[in-house]
């Protein structure tokens, strides 16, 4: 039983993190391409954290049919993979690798954006659909 409930919490964790990771995809390139060169980085970062993390509580609301597996396991392994996915992208489409996605916390805007992404991987614990 502990076995099914960790694999679906991996499942589980893997799906809410890539239907989050595709539409914030989408968002970071409209904040990237058309609201940064007019905001700058900070401001552009902090108008797309509510609406990903609004997104985030939809998509975890509707992937819920009943009551979620092991909460944190799912809040573990979705910021595990949505990690995974955005030094992925990182690597593709900047200069820098690891070191360069780990030095991009130390910038404001980076360090707002891990704060979502943590926020993202609490949504599970506190999410009314994930009741048990």
């Amino acid at each position: 039983m502990a076995m099914r409930t960790s694999l679906s919490a991996l499942r589980f964790g893997a799906l809410y993190a890539g239907a989050v990771f595709a539409v914030g995809f989408m968002l970071g390139a409209l904040r990237t391409l058309l609201i940064a060169p007019r905001t700058g980085d900070l401001i552009a970062v902090l108008i797309e954290l509510p609406i990903i993390l609004g997104v985030s509580w939809l998509v975890f609301g509707a992937l819920v049919r009943r009551p979620a597996p092991s909460k944190a396991l799912t809040g573990l392994v979705a910021f595990l993979v949505l990690m995974a996915l955005e030094l992925a992208l990182s690597a593709v489409i900047a200069a820098g690798g690891v070191r360069g996605f780990l030095a991009s916390w130390l910038t404001p805007p980076g360090a707002i954006g891990l704060t979502g992404q943590i926020a993202f991987a609490l949504i599970p614990l506190v999410h009314p659909a994930a009741r048990n």
